[in-house]
């Protein structure tokens, strides 16, 4: 999921605002790749170094504060850490195949690659598990607001305890609530969302300070910090299916990486493979290094948002949590977009509308869908405080858009090919299948575990 894309120095794709929509948990956005397809054909295509930039950027974002948690949950650092290497196998092969499909479909987003390639029951299934997709992470997003807010008040208020004082202004749902209504709605409503390109490159260095503060911090702890105990194995063997849904919404960048692969220079397979291969590596080094160093410092006390563990008087720390406010306000508006152009999308075709209908429609339609999706999201983040409840939920779909898509884009492609069937055709097959029972498996799993907690609970 993600926090960043530093749009200002890509070169060939950087000079305008495209990079605002091909990036974050995932820009199923058209418009990029219209903006993507211009900047490519004015200046030759994008290279490879500036791929791997864009699709880290597209990976790295707001699960990263959850992964420590998830170590926890997986039974230790080993745990987690194989899960991630056997996970990123397929986390780069769904990368590759979508760039295959892109190529044999010509299509030039997630979901009509997914449309052309496996047909329009499943092209709209794909576009619901987008809205919901980016609906959760919305949800998510407003929750890392009032985590962090509750920490600088508390901290600017000098309550040495955590706990803040009970002043109407310091209570979590009023600052959650101002900071939605005041800066994100406004931010929401418009068509275009240009100002991203001037937000992106914040995003990026708050991310990557979280990690190394993390990493200081557990080299150098606080002297009063009290050392928690760190277990070294799983409870039992099934709990390490409970990091699967951070490590899938952690490295979910498949939707926004059609658009990247297509507006490469050279749109060929063995260059993207390297790409993602390089940009999938180095997200495992700072997801890996936020979530051993983040677990290591507290054990298994170590809370669902890692910047939640830390006191709020730790100056460092603060920095972290106002850099990750400023990173989640700026992304909210981007995914609410994708969101939106999805809905917008589906609404057209099911009313059997041209995309050029009445502007004052579409405005009126615009500034509704907004104010829907923005009040339901505040609402269910006043309500549910743990970010952990939200990506356990979430991260299961984020499993579909790396396993279950791609595996089924991949099974469609080689089965409608005519060509003479060799050994390498039965094996892309059999991948195919593997990785749709993989995903279908980790989706089935953790939704359910996920509903069964919230009902215990």
């Amino acid at each position: 999921n993600s926090l960043g894309n530093d749009v200002e120095d890509w070169g060939a794709i950087g000079s305008n605002d495209s990079g605002e929509r091909a990036w974050l948990l995932q820009s199923p956005s058209v418009d990029s790749v219209r903006h993507l397809e211009t900047e490519r054909s004015g200046s030759g295509g994008v290279s490879s170094w500036a791929a791997v930039f864009i699709v880290v950027n597209a990976a790295l974002g707001a699960g990263l504060l959850n992964f420590p948690a998830a170590f926890n949950l997986a039974g230790g650092v080993t745990a987690g850490v194989m899960l991630q290497m056997f996970m990123l196998i397929f986390i780069i092969s769904g990368l590759v195949i979508l760039g295959y499909c892109c190529q044999v479909s010509n299509e030039s987003t997630y979901q009509e690659v997914v449309r052309a390639t496996c047909g329009k029951v499943t092209g709209i299934a794909c576009e619901v598990a987008i809205v919901v997709y980016t609906f959760g992470t919305c949800i998510a997003f407003f929750i890392v607001i009032g985590d962090q807010l509750d920490r600088l008040v508390a901290a600017v208020v000098h309550d040495t305890d955590d706990v803040v004082s009970g002043h109407w202004y310091t209570d979590r749902k009023f600052t959650i609530s101002v900071t939605a209504v005041l800066i994100i709605l406004p931010l929401s409503i418009p068509k275009e969302i240009g100002f991203q390109k001037y937000a992106s490159a914040l995003s990026v260095m708050g991310t990557w300070y979280v990690t190394i503060v993390v990493i200081i911090k557990y080299i150098w702890p606080d002297k009063d910090m009290i050392p928690s105990h760190v277990p070294a194995s799983s409870a039992s063997w099934t709990a390490v299916f409970n990091a699967m849904p951070t490590i899938c919404f952690g490295f979910q960048c498949h939707v926004s990486c059609v658009p990247v692969f297509n507006s490469m220079s050279r749109k060929e397979l063995k260059p993207w493979g390297v790409v993602v291969t390089l940009s999938m590596i180095i997200c495992l080094f700072v997801y890996t290094g936020t979530g051993v160093c983040g677990f290591l410092t507290f054990g298994s006390n170590v809370s669902q948002d890692v910047l939640m563990s830390y006191p709020s008087d730790d100056i460092a720390v603060a920095i972290a949590r106002a850099f990750i406010v400023i990173c989640v306000i700026t992304s909210y508006p981007i995914l609410h977009f994708c969101g939106r152009a999805v809905i917008e999308g589906l609404w057209l075709r099911f009313q059997g509308e041209q995309v050029e209908v009445c502007v004052r429609r579409e405005q009126r339609r615009r500034i509704l869908q907004t104010l829907v999706w923005f009040v339901v999201t505040l609402v269910l983040a006043l309500f549910i405080p743990d970010i952990g409840r939200v990506i356990s939920l979430i991260g299961g779909l984020a499993a579909c858009f790396i396993f279950v898509f791609p595996g089924l884009c991949l099974m469609q492609a080689k089965l409608s090919e005519t060509d003479s069937r060799t050994a390498s055709w039965h094996g892309s097959v059999v991948f195919g299948v593997v990785m749709v029972t993989i995903g279908a498996f980790i989706f089935g799993l953790t939704t359910t575990n996920s509903i069964y907690q919230d009902v215990v609970s």
